[in-house]
């Protein structure tokens, strides 16, 4: 069962890099977000807002050593895992860099590659709760910047939300069909809600 604080925000900027040798080892790397871009969270005219995420934002979950799982859209069997030491996370100027080699003997992996191959499965996202986030509403649009997380997954994703960051949409269902529940969450977030609880 999904937790229901747990938001997933895509990448789309910055193409995963996989590399192959001659043995049963695929390099890849990318990265699961970006710092310091902008980019909305469901329909700005209705109940969305802006969003950053803030350089800095995963020390904490790096220092903490979340266990991290590398993913398939979020689902599925790990691919790599920080505890294991089969995936590296990184803070670097750009934003959360990620690095692992996948056996290419893992059906898994088999099943995926042809679509790495022809940039079908080209980039990434993260799961995380944010631990530290501040909202201005002062512009157009709310803006929330997130400035520390708890990290779940980072992923290799087919549908990025976001066009111009490595982070997106919480999911294209949720934002459909779940504006108003979002709004509400977004407004209990900020401490707006008292009754709702």
């Amino acid at each position: 069962m999904s937790d229901p604080t747990r938001e997933v925000r895509y990448c789309a900027v910055a193409p995963i890099e996989l590399r192959e040798d001659t043995g049963q080892a695929l390099a890849v790397t990318g990265y699961a977000a970006v710092f310091g871009e902008r980019t909305a969270i469901g329909p700005l005219d209705r109940w969305g807002w802006e969003e950053v995420v803030e350089a800095g934002a995963f020390s904490a979950a790096l220092d903490r050593r979340d266990d991290v799982t590398f993913l398939i859209d979020h689902e599925c069997l790990p691919l790599a895992r920080t505890s294991s030491g089969t995936l590296m996370l990184a803070q670097d100027q750009r934003g959360l860099r990620v690095e692992t080699e996948l056996d290419a003997q893992d059906p898994d992996v088999q099943r995926i590659l042809p679509k790495m191959r022809r940039g079908d499965l080209s980039k990434m996202s993260f799961a995380f709760i944010a631990e530290k986030e501040t909202w201005d509403e002062s512009g157009d649009h709310p803006l929330r910047s997130i400035g520390s997380v708890r990290l779940f997954d980072v992923s290799i994703v087919t549908d990025p939300a976001y066009q111009g960051t490595e982070i997106g949409l919480r999911s294209k269902a949720a934002a459909l069909g779940g504006g108003a529940q979002l709004c509400r969450r977004r407004m209990q977030m900020r401490g707006r809600l008292s009754g709702l609880r």
